[in-house]
């Protein structure tokens, strides 16, 4: 009667897995591709690294709450001893108020300090998609949207005292400005969220050229109504009908829209060529 083969000669059969294997690895076909429970379990992922890197930045957030709140109020507070019969201050009007703002102020602080790492993980959920020849584009994307979100808040932060005299300026004479924390904090944050994010937008329609979703024809055909939003975007954030102050923030996202439509236009040129000389090569 045959002896069953022993353990040690399984593990020698053609195919048979490697005592030194690794389990749950994701498997890919030879393009590279994601079934869709693995796109998920990848977008779980990223997901959670990203809310875990704000939490830990809003408890930095927390520490520099004092400060920031000054920082914020400041022109608010600036308009009032500037024209002295207007009265201008932040009333708290509620006893839980305070530590609503308190948290407010401190996930948005997370939210900047932790930008470098929610970035990273939109661009490490998209390069898994991409050949290897292209990840060195999306690394250089990486880098550049740091820096353009943050320069997006500062431009906001140096608009603010604009808009602020420019609302303030309509009151009617003999009226005063008591304005409650969430009203204005709502309006400041969403305000450098809109101009922080409006700066990345153009590393993003990169990004989703290089996945495929959207061709550089295709952004290229819109630019009319990206300079439209872009326009009143600028309009926005320098409210009184500054022309000069709208254009300066509208030149930077114009041209930047501008390199996107550029490096989108190439990345298919250069698609286009390959796929050329692949089916060149198999005829």
């Amino acid at each position: 009667m045959a002896q069953p083969p022993s353990q040690e000669e399984i593990r020698q059969l053609p195919g048979a897995p490697r005592s030194g294997a690794k389990r749950g690895r994701r498997r890919r076909d030879a393009e590279g591709t994601m079934s869709l429970k693995e796109h998920l379990l990848e977008l779980r992922k990223r997901l959670v690294y990203a809310v875990i890197a704000v939490v830990v930045g809003s408890i930095a957030g927390f520490f520099v709450y004092d400060w920031l709140f000054a920082a914020l109020s400041e022109p608010v507070l600036t308009y009032g001893e500037e024209f002295e019969d207007r009265q201008t201050i932040i009333s708290f009007n509620a006893v839980g108020q305070p530590l609503d703002i308190l948290i407010r102020i401190s996930v948005f602080a997370g939210i900047v300090i932790s930008s470098p790492v929610w970035l990273y993980q939109i661009w490490a959920f998209i390069m898994p998609g991409l050949k290897k020849s292209e990840k060195r584009y999306a690394i250089g994307f990486i880098a550049a949207s740091v820096p353009l979100f943050v320069a997006g808040i500062v431009s906001a932060y140096m608009l603010l005292p604009r808009a602020i005299r420019f609302f303030f300026g309509l009151n009617p004479e003999g009226t005063a400005n008591f304005i409650e924390p969430a009203v204005y904090f709502t309006f400041v944050l969403h305000l450098f969220l809109a101009c922080g994010l409006a700066m990345v937008l153009p590393v993003v329609l990169v990004g989703i050229n290089m996945m495929g979703v959207v061709s550089g024809k295709d952004i290229l055909k819109s630019w009319r109504w990206v300079v439209m939003l872009i326009a009143v975007v600028s309009a926005f954030a320098a409210p009184g009908g500054e022309v000069i102050t709208m254009f300066f923030i509208m030149g930077p996202l114009c041209l930047l829209f501008g390199l996107a439509i550029g490096l989108t236009l190439l990345l298919d040129r250069r698609r286009a060529k390959k796929e050329a000389r692949r089916e060149a090569s198999l005829a």
